[in-house]
């Protein structure tokens, strides 16, 4: 780092990690661990067999307030988010004028807010219960959370396009953890009794350890799990009270690339960018009917003309987001052309790795949709060299979210 060079941030469990030994590495302007003294290997075995904590607090964290919150919300994402119950969360894509996604996101819907300060839980379920207090059907208090490289962007694109419609309320004090794995729930429970009764993108206000917590019962790993929105002051306190249960062990950003790989997740800037649509990422699951072409709300979010056009003329798409696993053990990296049987190129890898779980090359690329169908090969290029892959459906590893 040059002296000219911005300093990296610290998350409130920096000390923490440099504690339990951790190898730190700048990421999204902060010093985040990538991987602890078990390895990356050893870490997402972990995960995937008992439970993993992961400091998420790099990521932007932020509340819509206002009686025209999902509203204004909905102006900005192609995704249904008035009608989106209370105590419920999504999946959102914050979408530039050309239909290319600025971020990608995930918002909860807490009920209608009598204040305009705190932390999200002021609005959501009484300690220790497992349902928000459910007083409208209309969100008029949106809790957001979106990634750490793009949270700056995103907070002032939020506020110059929606802030004359609802509060824009930044949570700058405020630090993210995610306990994730099939034994996740188990760990919890002991400190948080009623955790047990969330399912999949619900969640509400706990008492963990003596901290004051607003968890969702999400993540991005493929494994059931939680994510917890903590007061910075309390987080270090909340940590080691995770990680004093058996089962639970601290995970890197490396382990967590891997999971989200396994599990056919999208990691912003390297498989969405400001030039990718919805419809080109294969993400037209995060679009409901109701903001499609001859929906109630249809359109009415930024490159909709462009974003529906690609929905119902499928064909008219030039690229698509597609699985590929390697048919020789040569793990294929971002960057990497695809070419077919020719040697034309039709595509390039954005994400790749040996997928640890499956002990296979894994990656995710853009392809001409020709080449998208199920069970085409292509190659790889690596050093000059073909590597051959076949297109396989996602999630490469099955997912494990608790639906109940």
């Amino acid at each position: 780092m040059s002296a000219t060079d911005t300093p990296l941030s610290k998350t409130p469990l920096n000390a923490l990690h440099l504690e339990l030994g951790a190898r730190m590495v700048p990421f999204a302007g902060y010093s985040m661990p990538v991987q602890y003294p078990a390895g990356l290997m050893a870490e997402h075995h972990h995960t995937r067999s008992a439970a993993g904590l992961f400091d998420v607090s790099h990521m932007g964290q932020l509340r819509l307030v206002g009686p025209d919150a999902a509203a204004a919300l909905e102006s900005l994402i192609p995704v249904d988010v008035i009608g989106l119950a209370v105590g419920k969360q999504r999946y959102g894509l914050l979408l530039n004028d050309e239909g290319g996604t600025i971020d990608d996101l995930m918002f909860f819907n807490l009920g209608e807010d009598r204040s305009v300060a705190g932390p999200p839980q002021d609005a959501s379920a009484p300690s220790g219960g497992s349902e928000p207090h459910a007083v409208s059907k209309r969100g008029g208090n949106i809790f957001v959370i979106v990634n750490g490289a793009c949270k700056v962007g995103d907070i002032a694109h939020i506020q110059q396009k929606i802030g004359s419609r609802c509060e824009v309320i930044p949570m700058p004090d405020m630090a993210l953890l995610a306990l994730q794995g099939p034994q996740a729930v188990t760990a919890l429970a002991r400190l948080a009794p009623g955790v047990e009764q969330l399912v999949f993108m619900t969640g509400g206000r706990f008492t963990v350890a003596g901290c004051d917590c607003f968890l969702t019962r999400s993540g991005y790993t493929g494994e059931d799990g939680f994510e917890i929105s903590v007061p910075s002051d309390q987080a270090d306190t909340l940590a080691r009270a995770l990680l004093a249960q058996p089962e639970v062990k601290p995970i890197g950003l490396g382990a967590r690339n891997s999971l989200r790989l396994e599990a056919g997740l999208c990691l912003y800037g390297n498989d969405l960018d400001t030039s990718t649509t919805p419809v080109e990422a294969s993400l037209n699951w995060a679009i409901q009917k109701v903001r499609r072409t001859g929906g109630e709300r249809a359109g009415g979010f930024p490159g909709a003309e462009k974003v529906l056009a690609q929905l119902d003329t499928p064909a008219s798409l030039a690229r698509k987001r597609v699985g590929l696993i390697a048919l020789e053990r040569v793990p294929v990296r971002e960057h990497t052309e695809l070419h077919n049987a020719e040697g034309r190129c039709i595509g390039e890898v954005t994400s790749g790795l040996l997928g640890p779980t499956i002990d296979t090359p894994v990656a995710m690329a853009y392809v001409e949709p020709a080449f998208a169908v199920i069970g085409t090969r292509v190659n790889a290029m690596v050093r000059g060299k073909p590597v051959p892959m076949e297109v396989r459906a996602m999630p490469f590893v099955p997912a494990r979210y608790f639906r109940g």
